[in-house]
């Protein structure tokens, strides 16, 4: 198992950027992968980002070019820099890793983008 603690959401201008983080209670070498989610009111939830324990990253259509997720394994911890935010950015944001066939996911932090 794994726990996983997100934080770096808040309230932002359209245009502007955020960097959220996500801490994890174990070596992120030692899970599969670990990306960001996101979810906004009524609709499902979405992969924004991910990156394999080997370091392959894969990126949402929507975000290429924009966010970037990378990692500091010396503090088993994932971000997700979002540049160039827009309005359709806002949801809440949920870090998950990947372990085996088992989804472990963190709490989730509210990222909002005002026009």
């Amino acid at each position: 198992q794994v726990q996983l603690v997100e934080s770096g959401g808040g309230l932002v201008q359209a245009g502007g950027s955020l960097r959220l983080s996500c801490a994890s209670s174990r070596s992120i070498f030692s899970v599969n992968a670990m990306g960001w989610y996101r979810q906004a009111p009524g609709k499902q939830r979405d992969l924004v980002a991910s990156i394999t324990n080997w370091g392959r990253t894969n990126y949402a259509d929507s975000v290429k070019g924009r966010f970037t997720i990378s990692r500091d394994s010396a503090k088993n911890t994932v971000y997700l820099q979002m540049n160039s935010l827009k309005s359709e950015d806002t949801a809440v944001y949920y870090c998950d890793a990947k372990i085996g066939s088992n989804d472990y996911w963190g709490q989730g932090v509210q990222v909002t983008v005002s026009s």
